[in-house]
Order: structure tokens, then C-alpha cells, then sequence
């Protein structure tokens, strides 16, 4: 019984060893990857992803090709984890502004902070996009594409479950929302790329007045 109880007590030792130990090499090769994913993005931003490669890329992270194969496979599957973190933060800002209140007020903050999210970080919108590419997620598997996109639907599920609040039909709420989500994109890329200057414009503001007709007509 002594023999055993000292068996036990020096497998917790071993095991109160080894963890640390883990959680150490788990830190560094999440700070590896991060510092790869760092230097993708700005080749992806000088080169388009179709222009960009797995030799790019470990040049300016600092690695051989062949390590950076250590952590991935393809400079798609990178792209697609890149876009993957920006979601993360997208979905992050919906969710923190949204709050409580009546549905009204809800859709409006949600609705603006997705659009304020890629107006103040326009590298995102080209990422989300595909702008790096062409508009196609070429590359990524239909299963990846899929994943995004439910993250990015995600991100303005609030508005669509709020118009259901409010009255409209699902279906209803669905259009409304596909029809928001066009307006907000439009009136991001006149933004960024200055063409709303044209007509003496300020596209939040424009985005801001179509909410609020959106959701007059839904209580209408």
C-alpha cells in the first residue's frame, strides 16, 4: 500500500512538472504562429494572395520555407486564418456595442458598429473581402469558405434577429438584412477608396439614415 501511494504521489510530481512545460511550448508556438500570420498580411497586402508564396512569406517572418511548413500547410490555409481572426474581432465589436434596450436601438448600434469596424480598419474590409484577391475566396476549400461566411452572417445575425422582433417575418428579416449588409459594403468601398467625395457625402452618416428608414418600415 506504501509502495503504491509513493507511485501515485511521484506520477503528480511528474505530471505538475511536465505541465508548466506544456503551457510554455503551447505559448511559444502560438507566438510563432501569430508572428507568421503578422507577415503574411503584409504580403498579402503587397502581393494579392494569387502573387503571394510560402517562400514570401517565411522570408519576411523570419523562417526557412521549410519550417513554416511546421506550422502550415499552404498559404491558403494561412489566409484562411487570418480571415478567421478578423471575424473573431468583428463579431467581438458587434457583440460589445450591442447592450440592451428595445430592438430598435439594438439593430442600430449592432448595425453601426459592423459598419464603423471596417471603416476604421479598411485592411480588414480587404481581407474579409477577397480585395486581396481578386473578390474570390480562390484557394480556400468550399468547406472554409462556408465556415467564414457563417462567421461573417454571424456578425449580423443581431439586425436579423432584431427585425424579427419588431415584426417582420423571417423571410422578410433575411432581405432586409441581405439589403443592409449591400449598403454597408457599398458605401464602405466609396469611402475608402474616396469616391463618396463626388457627391460631398459622408457614407456613416448615409449608412446611419438607412437604419433608421429600414427600421421605420419594419414598424410601419
Amino acid at each position: 500500500m506504501k509502495k503504491q501511494t509513493s507511485t501515485v504521489k511521484e506520477s503528480n510530481e511528474v505530471m505538475e512538472a511536465v505541465e508548466p512545460r506544456r503551457v510554455r511550448l503551447r505559448a511559444v508556438k502560438d507566438m510563432k504562429r501569430q508572428m507568421i500570420l503578422d507577415a503574411a498580411r503584409r504580403v498579402f497586402e503587397k502581393e494579392g494572395l494569387l502573387g503571394a508564396n510560402m517562400r514570401a512569406i517565411a522570408n519576411e517572418a523570419g523562417y526557412t520555407a521549410s519550417a513554416l511548413y511546421n506550422h502550415y500547410a499552404s498559404k491558403e490555409e494561412i489566409y484562411g486564418d487570418l480571415l478567421s481572426q478578423s471575424l473573431d474581432r468583428l463579431n467581438d465589436a458587434v457583440e460589445a456595442a450591442s447592450g440592451n434596450g428595445q430592438p430598435a436601438h439594438r439593430i442600430k448600434r449592432q448595425a453601426l458598429a459592423f459598419y464603423d469596424f471596417y471603416l476604421n480598419y479598411p485592411r480588414e474590409l480587404d481581407l474579409g473581402f477577397y480585395l486581396f484577391q481578386g473578390m474570390k475566396p480562390l484557394g480556400l476549400t468550399p468547406e472554409l469558405n462556408e465556415q467564414l461566411n457563417q462567421r461573417l452572417r454571424q456578425a449580423l445575425g443581431g439586425v436579423e434577429s432584431g427585425l424579427v422582433a419588431l415584426g417582420c417575418s423571417a423571410a422578410v428579416a433575411e432581405r432586409e438584412t441581405t439589403a443592409l449588409f449591400g449598403h454597408c459594403v457599398g458605401l464602405l468601398l466609396l469611402t475608402h477608396t474616396g469616391r463618396i467625395r463626388m457627391f460631398g457625402q459622408d457614407g456613416r452618416a448615409l449608412f446611419s439614415l438607412y437604419i433608421g428608414r429600414m427600421i421605420q418600415q419594419a414598424t410601419s
